[in-house]
């Protein structure tokens, strides 16, 4: 998400290999685009230790995939590091005024109630103005950017609240804060929200000083009830893209506006990644779903022209500058460390790791922070949760109830009436 012309749909196509419209000017993106983006796990795969406990017992016949043994449904695996999907979507640009209906600001804002987390792609080249005009006089800045971006999505909730706030609000006065969460609940459910997020706004609300009663909060604490939801509800990385497109010094001002945040954030150029991941496609280099951009391999069989040479070569050098490992890394991050997310490896036999049709570990499940083995039993089929009555947790092979919570990596046989 951002603001028009800041690279969003190419680092889409670049995550998804999903092939969208791309074009150098603003709204090229109008209804969001869908796709899955495949990301490495954060703990090797469970197939390094199951080759491990069979020992003898196998024969690695996947040289080709430097001794992974699992045999993925989806996604895949190379030198024990298994790809899991992720929804990734592609929405218009916002601009100011996006709240009020601006732009595509009614679809935008929409979109984001299908979002566990928001990326925002920010243009640190400094060539566009907020609306994604290029621009030399009246360019923004990576800060402007967030702000501007937070502040229309804060107004955007705040007018939700607003529909009905006094009336709903004095309407539970009777049954104190918890009737005040239930109501703030029903308000934001439609939006993904919960009672976790409704807590956490009318808590700010309280300590900002406002009026003990809640039905005449005005527009300006409303505001920062909707902040606080916003926080909760979607959490913001950003993409500085276009970070190969200017000097290094040019960089670190952008890079130490960002800092001010304290929110992750990592330099991009997603025009070179979805360069590099056609290039694979095409044969021509070894560049996989994780690679640094950097670090490609030209495959020695490609006959590649001295015009591409020169390009990878180029990407190569404009990218070995940059923190991090590009839009996969920062995407994995995201997952894994600030949504807490964790991978499952639901099996049917708990001694060989092996499904029904003896694939070893064939699927590995990605669930929401705190997510149990019932979870899992519901994630892999519905019949399975229903009929849930233990599960074994074959790492340990300790027996565990529905309501036990699932680690990272856990290799999980259920048993169920099903």
């Amino acid at each position: 998400m951002g603001k028009p012309n800041v690279g969003k749909s190419t680092a889409f196509s670049a995550l998804t290999a999903t092939p969208v419209d791309i074009a150098d000017y603003p709204f090229t993106t109008i209804d969001p685009n869908v796709g899955i983006a495949w990301i490495p796990t954060p703990e090797l795969c469970r197939c390094k230790e199951l080759a491990t406990r069979l020992g003898e017992r196998i024969e690695i016949k996947e040289e080709s995939r430097a001794g992974s043994i699992c045999q993925p449904r989806t996604g895949s695996c190379f030198n024990h590091r298994r790809l899991v999907p992720i929804t990734l979507i592609d929405v218009a640009g916002l601009v100011p005024g996006a709240h009020e209906g601006r732009g595509r600001g009614n679809q935008f804002l929409s979109d984001l109630s299908r979002c566990d987390a928001l990326i925002q792609v920010v243009d640190v080249s400094g060539t566009t103005d907020l609306e994604g005009n290029h621009t030399v006089e009246s360019c923004s800045s990576p800060l402007l950017e967030h702000n501007f971006l937070i502040d229309e999505i804060d107004l955007w909730l705040t007018g939700i609240l607003k529909e009905g706030w006094s009336r709903g609000a004095r309407r539970v006065q009777s049954g104190g804060d918890r009737a005040l969460i239930d109501f703030t609940v029903q308000m934001i459910s439609g939006l993904g929200g919960g009672e976790k997020d409704a807590i956490s706004g009318i808590q700010a609300a309280r300590s900002s000083g406002a009026d003990n009663q809640p039905w005449n909060w005005d527009e300006d604490t409303l505001r920062i009830i909707a902040s606080e939801i916003r926080k909760s509800m979607f959490p913001i990385a950003i993409a500085a893209n276009k970070a190969d497109r200017i000097d290094s010094g040019y960089l670190e001002v952008a890079l130490a506006e960002l800092e001010t945040l304290n929110l992750r954030y990592m330099p991009t150029s997603a025009e070179a990644e979805l360069t590099l991941s056609r290039a694979s496609n095409a044969g021509m280099i070894t560049y996989r779903p994780g690679d640094a951009p950097s670090r490609f391999l030209v495959n020695p069989e490609s006959a590649l022209s001295k015009p591409q040479e020169e390009a990878l070569e180029r990407i190569r050098e404009k990218t070995s500058t940059l923190e991090g490992d590009g839009l996969i890394d920062l995407l994995s991050k995201v997952v894994f460390e600030d949504l807490s997310m964790t991978v499952a490896y639901p099996v049917a036999d708990e001694g060989k790791w092996t499904d029904a049709e003896d694939r070893k570990l064939p699927d590995a499940i990605v669930l929401p922070s705190g997510s149990t083995a019932r979870d899992l039993a519901y994630a892999v089929h519905t019949d399975l949760g229903d009929g849930f009555i233990r599960a074994t947790n074959c790492v340990t092979g300790r027996t565990v109830g529905a309501d036990t919570e699932l680690m990272m990596s856990d290799v999980i046989r259920i048993h169920s009436r099903t």
